[in-house]
């Protein structure tokens, strides 16, 4: 299927449950599903704002999607010109506008990543470039693991073009082993049109420990990744959900879930209470990605102490600061393991090209 009609891939009827319609919007890449009937009239749109509500509601993820789908989104028309719709979207803040003919049957997405280039953003992104990444084995032994290439370029070119999508142009690289490698390959931005900094490690100083070697406080929140995941998260969201929650430290949180193989026994002292066979747990897991607030520097400590992102957020959490989760549904990988490293490159072709 070509990218032109790549919006087919997120079509769902409105029975499908929503976990399926999670699955949907993670693959398809656009942020949406679209909910139509069997002659493909749309009914609705899913978006993962929808299903956060929903799930905020108590919903099970079994439940149809039509549960949760936004009744009368808004749409377009074949004959509408590119510089309507991107007037709508930019007046109502819309990522994506289904395209509907007169009998109301969709034959097209329009998104704001297609019509319209990235507004600026002057919020620093620094990039956690300097693990060893002991865990790929062999594939590390002579080069990083963010050189690593996933698909046809390397991770971490990946990550910085994810970003340089959304309009951010000011970056830091924390780096440490192999270095020069990495400063070989990304120099100093221009190659991409953006300024890359970087932030030497004498020695490993964890996820957060390396921020103490800003050369300045930034004047805006500022994005913290690992620089070995794979994602198609949304970083403005993250960005407005930050501001809109009043947040010093936002983390971004990935829902997992895991079928226990067994029955699981609920007991009340010796006596059985409940049998469960099989259940699926769900959690939230930390994703590596995280925005900050400037305030939140002082905290760091100094002379070149390691020092990780989780020991941050206890001293914000300890100091009653305001902190943030951000769940998202977007398309995530870590890449610590050779499993995980087999699947990015097997995935990679569907989800980022």
């Amino acid at each position: 299927m070509t990218r032109v009609d790549h919006w087919r891939t997120v079509l769902v009827g409105p029975e499908v449950p929503i976990l399926e319609a999670i699955q949907v919007i993670d693959r398809g890449g656009l942020g949406v599903a679209l909910v139509v009937d069997a002659a493909d009239r749309l009914l609705g749109t899913v978006t993962d704002g929808d299903v956060r509500r929903g799930l905020l509601l108590h919903l099970q993820l079994d439940t149809p999607v039509q549960k949760v789908m936004n009744r009368q989104p808004t749409v377009a028309r074949e004959e509408d010109t590119r510089e309507h719709i991107l007037s709508i979207m930019r007046t109502r803040d819309f990522d994506h506008i289904p395209v509907v003919d007169d009998l109301g049957r969709v034959v097209g997405l329009k998104t704001l990543r297609q019509l319209a280039r990235p507004k600026r953003r002057d919020n620093w992104v620094v990039i956690m470039a300097g693990g060893l990444g002991s865990r790929l084995g062999p594939l590390t032994e002579d080069c990083p693991k963010p050189l690593l290439k996933v698909g046809s370029k390397p991770i971490l070119e990946t990550i910085l073009e994810s970003f340089i999508d959304h309009g951010f142009h000011r970056f830091f690289l924390s780096v440490n082993y192999k270095k020069r490698m990495i400063k070989e390959h990304f120099g100093d931005g221009n190659r991409w049109g953006v300024e890359i900094r970087y932030l030497e490690e004498r020695e490993r100083l964890g996820t957060a420990g390396s921020l103490a070697l800003l050369p300045e406080v930034p004047r805006e929140p500022f994005f913290v990744m690992n620089g070995d995941l794979l994602t198609r998260i949304h970083y403005p969201q993250i960005l407005e959900f930050h501001q809109d929650h009043g947040a010093f430290a936002t983390i971004c949180v990935r829902r997992v879930e895991e079928t226990v193989p067994y029955g699981v026994v609920e007991l009340d002292r010796h006596q059985l209470i409940d049998i469960e066979e099989k259940p699926v747990r769900a959690y939230h897991v930390n994703a590596g990605i995280y925005l900050l607030d400037p305030v939140v520097l002082p905290l760091l400590p100094g002379n070149h102490e390691r020092f990780d992102m989780t020991d941050l957020f206890r001293k914000v959490i300890a100091r009653g600061w305001p902190t943030a989760a951000f769940p998202f549904l977007d398309y995530w990988l870590d890449i610590g393991r050779m499993p995980d490293f087999h699947r990015a490159n097997l995935e990679y072709p569907e989800v980022f090209q």
